[in-house]
């Protein structure tokens, strides 16, 4: 029963963060999205790390699987986000003929 309930718990959670998320994310301006991808990317790092705890203290290889995974999408994630924002940033530098 317990363990039921806290199962509950977390997946209220989960919803209430998700719902404050999207809520957050869709009211930023268009100016801002590169400053948030910054602050995403320090949120996936920190996202690597947890699971990177997770999948050191694991002792079932169920858990392992599972621990292995979220290090693997967290390190994509945070990797395509720098990435993105790097792409970003470029297209607001000046090209070579504006420079000329």
């Amino acid at each position: 029963m317990e363990t039921t309930l806290v199962g509950f718990i977390a997946l209220y959670i989960v919803m209430l963060a998700t719902f404050t998320g999207i809520e957050v994310i869709s009211r930023v301006p268009a100016i801002l999205h590169t400053p948030l991808m910054s602050g995403s990317n320090f949120v996936h790092g920190i996202v690597v790390v947890g699971a990177l705890y997770a999948l050191l203290n694991a002792t079932t290889p169920a858990q392992q699987v599972i621990g292995f995974v979220g290090v693997l999408l967290g390190a994509g994630n945070a990797a395509g986000g720098y990435v993105v924002t790097r792409r970003m940033l470029a297209m607001f530098k000046a090209s070579a003929k504006e420079k000329a």
